[in-house]
């Protein structure tokens, strides 16, 4: 893998551009001297963990031949307080899931993928980040 990151103002506000051209931005809060023009890079990580984790549980529940008609994801997380670095010391993931999908087919998803599957969740941990989740199906 090939990243590229680009200072694009007279700040903190970078882009960051992969070997195939996909762009995401960055910059730093206001409060710390950026312009709050772009994704934190700890944000990012958080983001990432939903991301993976959302690739696996669709992958897994669709191999399943389990009929997803919505699907999406919320994280509340939190980092170290009065530490540099501050690492995440809890994220809790709600994986909302629609359609026609077996409950215990779906918690079982979520499993293999926090458990087994996701890289991004198994950095964290190793980062001794405290990953919770559950699985709320056919509620809007």
């Amino acid at each position: 893998m090939k990243i590229a990151l680009q200072r694009i103002d007279d700040g903190f506000n970078m882009e960051a551009v992969d070997e195939q051209g996909h762009k995401v931005l960055m910059d730093s809060s206001v409060e710390n001297g950026g312009k709050n023009n772009g994704i934190r890079p700890m944000q990012m990580l958080i983001m990432g963990l939903g991301g993976c984790s959302a690739i696996d549980v669709v992958m897994i529940l669709k191999k399943q031949r389990q009929e997803i008609t919505d699907f999406r994801i919320e994280i509340e997380a939190d980092r170290e307080k009065g530490k540099e670095p501050s690492l995440w010391e809890k994220a809790h993931i709600v994986f909302h899931i629609t359609g026609k999908v077996d409950a215990d087919k779906a918690v079982r998803a979520v499993e293999l993928s926090m458990n087994k599957y996701c890289s991004v969740a198994e950095t964290l941990r190793q980062g001794n980040t405290q990953l919770t989740w559950e699985v709320k199906l056919n509620q809007a």
